[in-house]
C-alpha cells in the first residue's frame, strides 16, 4: 500500500474544489487535505463541498491562510505536509512558493503569469524540494503535449529541427452571442492578462515576444470555425527549450469567431489608461456574463521536412465536456486545469526532484498516460 500523503491546496475557488474532488476520488491511496484561504468560511464551504461530495473516505481539514505572516496552525499544518497545490491567483505564486521552500515541501502551481515564474525560479532553484511550475492546461497539458509531439516527430522522421509547432486552448461556452461572442468560463483577470501581456515565441529560430491580439486567423477544428490568436503565457518555457530546433512556434488561444474584433475594440480605448489589465476586466465584467456550461478545445500540431525531403504534419485535437466526479459534475475548465497539477504533484511526491522543474523537463510519455490525465484528456495520441 503507498504511503498516505498530507496535502495542502492553497485557495477556495473552483480549481480547489476541482483538485480536491479529484485527490479523493482518483488517488490510490486516500490523501490528508488541507485546504487553506483568507477567508476561513469559504475553506470550510469548499472542505465540506468536498466531503459531501466524494465517494471515499478522505479527510478534510479547512485553516486559514492569511495574506500576509504565519500564523502557529499554518506552522504546524506546513511541518507536517508533503506538498502544496498553489489554486491562489498567479500574483500570491511567489509567497506559496516561499512558503514551500521554508517548510521544506514540494511545490506546485498553474498560473501563466511571467513575471512571478521567473521569480519562482530564482528562489527555488537551489530547493531541497521539487518545484513543478506552471502546469494547469495552458501553460501545462497543452505544452507537455505539444513537445512531445515534437520529440516524436523527429524520432519517427530522421530529423533534428521542424518548421511550426503551434498548440492553442480555448475554454468557450456552448453558445455565443454579440457583440463580445463570449462567456466566462474561469478568472476575467486571467483573460485580461493574457490579452494584454506580450507573447513568447520563436520566429525564424529564435526566442522574441510579439504583442497579444497581433496575429489573429481563423482555424477549423473538427469542422467547427475558430479564431485564434497570441495570448501570453501559454507558450510556458517551449521558445527557451526548443530554440535553434522550430523554426515557428507559438501558443494561441481559441475563440468564438468575431470575438477577438470585439476586444480590439475595448483596447483601442485605453491607450492612454495606465492600468490597462484592470480597466479591460472591467469594461468585460460589465457585459460579459458567467456560464456554467463549458467546453474545452485543444489542438496541437507539428509540421516539417521528413529526412527525404516531404512535408508532414501531424495533429492532435481534444474536445472535453464537464465530467462527473464522485457525486459532483465538474466543469470542463475545472477537471482540465486541475489534472495536470494533480498529476504533476503525485509524480513529484512518488519520484521526488529538487528544484525547479518546467513543461519540457517533464518526461511526456509517462506525464500523458497518468492516472489523472487519462481519464479526463484521453489517450494522448501521439
Amino acid at each position: 500500500m503507498k504511503k498516505q500523503h498530507h496535502i495542502i491546496i492553497a485557495g477556495a475557488g473552483g480549481i480547489a474544489e476541482a483538485a480536491g474532488l479529484l485527490l479523493a476520488e482518483w488517488s490510490r491511496t486516500s490523501p490528508r487535505i488541507f485546504i487553506g484561504n483568507r477567508t476561513l468560511a469559504n475553506a470550510q464551504k469548499v472542505a465540506r463541498w468536498i466531503e459531501d461530495g466524494t465517494t471515499s473516505e478522505c479527510k478534510m481539514t479547512p485553516f486559514h491562510l492569511p495574506e500576509k505572516g504565519v500564523t502557529e496552525e499554518m506552522k504546524h499544518i506546513f511541518s507536517n505536509a508533503d506538498i502544496l497545490l498553489d489554486c491562489l491567483p498567479g500574483g500570491q505564486a511567489p509567497r506559496m512558493a516561499r512558503l514551500a521552500r521554508d517548510f521544506n515541501l514540494h511545490y506546485a502551481n498553474m498560473t501563466e503569469y511571467v513575471a512571478e515564474t521567473t521569480e519562482i525560479m530564482a528562489l527555488a532553484k537551489d530547493a531541497e524540494t521539487g518545484f513543478v511550475l506552471q502546469t494547469g492546461i495552458a501553460p501545462g497539458y497543452i505544452d507537455v503535449l505539444a513537445h512531445g509531439m515534437f520529440l516524436k516527430f523527429c524520432q519517427d522522421f530522421g530529423v533534428d529541427k521542424v518548421d511550426k509547432l503551434e498548440f492553442k486552448v480555448g475554454a468557450l461556452t456552448d453558445h455565443a452571442v454579440g457583440p463580445h461572442f463570449y462567456g466566462f468560463t474561469w478568472s476575467p483577470v486571467g483573460v485580461a492578462t493574457e490579452y494584454v501581456k506580450d507573447a513568447v515565441v520563436l520566429r525564424n529560430f529564435k526566442k522574441t515576444t510579439l504583442p497579444a491580439l497581433s496575429e489573429t486567423s481563423k482555424i477549423i477544428i473538427d469542422g467547427i470555425a475558430f479564431e485564434d490568436d497570441l495570448t501570453s503565457g501559454g507558450a510556458a518555457d517551449l521558445p527557451d527549450a526548443l530554440a535553434g530546433k522550430v523554426r515557428s512556434l507559438d501558443y494561441k488561444t481559441l475563440r468564438h469567431p468575431g470575438h477577438y474584433g470585439w476586444v480590439k475594440e475595448q483596447l483601442a480605448g485605453l491607450k492612454n489608461e495606465k492600468d490597462k489589465i484592470a480597466v479591460l476586466q472591467l469594461r468585460m465584467e460589465e457585459v460579459i456574463p458567467y456560464i456554467e456550461d463549458d467546453r474545452i478545445i485543444l489542438y496541437a500540431a507539428v509540421e516539417g521536412k521528413d529526412s527525404g525531403g516531404t512535408l508532414r504534419r501531424r495533429e492532435v485535437a481534444k474536445l472535453i465536456l464537464p465530467q462527473k466526479v464522485g457525486r459532483h459534475t465538474l466543469r470542463a475548465i475545472q477537471t482540465t486545469t486541475a489534472v495536470p497539477m494533480l498529476q504533476a504533484a503525485m509524480d513529484l511526491l512518488e519520484n521526488p526532484r529538487q528544484g525547479v522543474i518546467l513543461q519540457s523537463q517533464i518526461d511526456a510519455e509517462s506525464f500523458l498516460k497518468g492516472e489523472f490525465i487519462v481519464p479526463v484528456y484521453g489517450e494522448a495520441g501521439l
